[in-house]
């Protein structure tokens, strides 16, 4: 069973005639155009929220490191050491 939240939403009278227009040519209701529009919108918006964009010189130093020789800084070995041990134990 699908749920149903409800939302309420307060607009002058020229924002509701917009709305209600472009419903009407849309040929849906006003809450159906007004959900619709909506969750293309917030879509929109998460998916570009989602990326991350680099310059191409951040893109470079970011393929090197992934792509380039590992070499474990001092902390990072002693942290792996340290782990070996307590596994043997």
């Amino acid at each position: 069973m699908t749920t149903v939240a409800r939302f309420d939403l307060k607009l002058d009278a020229d924002d509701k005639d917009l709305l209600s227009r472009a419903a009407s040519l849309m040929g849906t209701t006003m809450a159906g155009f007004v959900r619709s529009a909506a969750k293309e919108k917030a879509q929109i918006l998460l998916e570009q929220e989602s990326r991350v964009t680099l310059t191409k010189r951040d893109f470079l130093a970011f393929n090197a490191a992934v792509n380039g020789v590992f070499n474990p800084n001092p902390v990072l070995v002693g942290a792996l050491k340290a782990a070996s041990k307590v596994k043997r134990a």
